[in-house]
């Protein structure tokens, strides 16, 4: 009989093993309670592809259509409704982020730079591993990464302000071919483009 895997086995096989991905996802963000009132939800869902190392595409659908993609070079952010892009240089912005977790790294080495990666007990079926962010000065407090049977199943997000996110992704098909464009961006004629 093998031993079960722990998040810290299946995020290192994740890594090694998982080349290319195509996922759905739904994520819950709440915002901590304020003096009188309850904590707040917001649920957006949408579509997630990687090709790693370092190429990502988060396209999201509902409630409000944004487009997030990175090409290697630079991180373009897209908001349909404002018809602004936002362009930043990728390496200054995706070091210690949960991005970089699942989809930029080529190895745990390299995440381990950035992250202190420690196993987590089961829970809910799935095998965790929590990153913590090296970096002081991090908008991130923690990202807990969940696998089932070596597949991405869970995102759980906590920031420095308190505010939680969950990504629960469905559907994940690892090593999926991928169209080289989907990781291209072109600014839509006429948006307002911000570089930084």
């Amino acid at each position: 009989m093998t031993a079960r895997a722990d998040g810290l086995e299946s995020l290192e096989n994740f890594i090694k093993t998982v080349k290319t991905a195509h996922t759905d996802f739904t994520q819950v963000v709440t915002l901590p309670a304020k003096e009188g009132q309850a904590a707040r939800t917001k649920t957006s869902s949408g579509t997630f592809e990687f090709a790693r190392p370092g190429r990502f595409r988060f396209v999201y659908q509902k409630p409000f259509p944004q487009t997030i993609v990175a090409d290697g070079q630079t991180l373009w952010l897209y908001d349909a409704d404002l018809n602004q892009v936002t362009a930043r240089k990728q390496a200054q912005v995706l070091g210690s982020t949960p991005a970089a977790l699942i989809a930029s790294a080529s190895d745990v080495r390299a995440l381990q730079a950035d992250f202190v990666l420690a196993a987590a007990p089961d829970r809910d079926g799935l095998e965790w591993v929590v990153a913590t962010p090296k970096a002081k000065d991090s908008s991130l407090h923690s990202v807990r990464v969940g696998f089932r049977a070596g597949a991405l199943v869970m995102l759980d997000i906590l920031d420095s302000f308190g505010q939680q996110s969950s990504l629960r992704f469905s559907g994940f098909q690892a090593n999926a071919p991928l169209a080289a464009s989907s990781f291209q961006f072109k600014p839509p004629a006429g948006a307002d483009v911000i570089r930084q």
